[in-house]
């Protein structure tokens, strides 16, 4: 006979598996936390920051094709695979967009990428600097899949790149939301009174502040940068948490299993962190979802506003902010792109925290 395990563990599994967006949605999820982890490594363009500028291919459309002459670094850095894993290659060669080039004796002759032939440019290099080294090998197509920007990055790498930005800050201000709110509202909920009385006075007073205004007003109080923002965002997300868990808790303290811990002896601390929140974590997950995707729109618009990561750190946001004018040039793909890179890893945590509602109800 075959033993089929009914635990409510497994019944909201079930349930999610059968919510077609909400699974769609977690492998989006998986693919661009992979995308974010390995960015350098799938990116073209795998220099820090994907920062190899071109001004004279710059707001080039997609698919746009080039020769490119790549000539090695001469200044070296010892770099191990972990540390190009995550801050990108600093030995990266110098690239120079050419239209023509020729060889002759130890004498390389190329002509600068130019729209207007009559103004391009001629120079000549000198090929013994580079021994035993075919320097027709240095030559050679590239593609920009997604284009350039105006200042001729590839726009595909600091879309990869930039991906590392909305997804971690998600995971850091969500981390820090949830020990924030967790601690403040399970102690509220639990002791009430006085205690409560303060902590739900100080959770209204935070939440009547604009949440984009407070975190304009901690991030320049920490400065600005990359690891400010993360922090700001997650400070200002656990109002919503607190609140969540210290309804939960008041109704759940009179429950019979948490009497006859009481009664055992136990700890307030092990009743609260052992036999509560275990219990009354599924909305707590579905709110984690949602403040993941708020914390993305946050540090977009942070970013637009020039106060988020700052250059040249690509982000999504400060992608648009750059582009926006070029929506009525004829070039709306610039600003477009990283729009829809926005939209889509929103949608994907709103949807996926639908479904682990529709999952985790224990009344469906």
């Amino acid at each position: 006979m075959k033993n089929t395990n009914n635990s409510l563990t497994d019944l909201a599994l079930q349930k999610f598996k059968k919510n077609t967006t909400g699974v769609l949605s977690f492998w989006y999820i998986i693919v661009c936390g992979l995308v974010a982890i390995f960015a350098y490594l799938l990116a073209p363009d795998n220099s820090s920051n994907a920062n190899q500028m071109h001004l004279e291919i710059h707001s080039k459309k997609p698919g746009f094709n080039v020769q490119m002459l790549t000539l090695p670094s001469e200044k070296k850095i010892d770099q191990t695979f972990f540390n190009k894993l995550f801050y990108g290659n600093k030995n990266a060669a110098a690239e120079i967009p050419i239209s023509n080039y020729s060889i002759s004796n130890n004498e390389l002759t190329y002509t600068l990428y130019s729209e207007n032939i009559k103004t391009a440019i001629s120079k000549t290099i000198d090929t013994s600097t580079y021994k035993n080294a075919d320097i027709s090998t240095f030559i050679t197509s590239k593609t920009f899949y997604l284009g350039t920007d105006k200042y001729g990055r590839d726009l595909l790498s600091r879309m990869l790149i930039g991906t590392r930005i909305s997804f971690f800050i998600g995971f850091i201000a969500v981390f820090i939301s949830l020990v924030i709110g967790i601690s403040v509202g399970a102690v509220a909920g639990y002791f009430g009174g006085k205690v409560d009385t303060f902590i739900m006075w100080l959770i209204n007073i935070t939440w009547s502040i604009p949440t984009l205004l407070l975190v304009i007003a901690i991030t320049l109080a920490l400065g600005k940068g990359f690891w400010q923002v993360f922090i700001a965002v997650g400070l200002t997300m656990w109002v919503e948490v607190a609140r969540v868990v210290r309804g939960q808790i008041m109704s759940s303290k009179q429950m019979q299993y948490v009497e006859a811990a009481k009664a055992l002896g136990f700890s307030n601390f092990r009743i609260i962190f052992k036999h509560i929140l275990p219990n009354i974590m599924a909305p707590v997950i579905v709110i984690s979802a949602a403040n993941f995707a708020g914390a993305i729109l946050i540090e977009s618009g942070l970013s637009f506003l020039g106060i988020g990561a700052q250059p040249p750190t690509p982000s999504w946001g400060a992608m648009i902010k750059d582009h926006y004018s070029y929506i009525i040039l004829g070039k709306a793909y610039l600003a477009i792109i990283p729009g829809l890179a926005i939209m889509s890893l929103v949608m994907a945590f709103m949807l996926i925290g639908n479904a682990l509602r529709d999952a985790l109800d224990v009344k469906s």
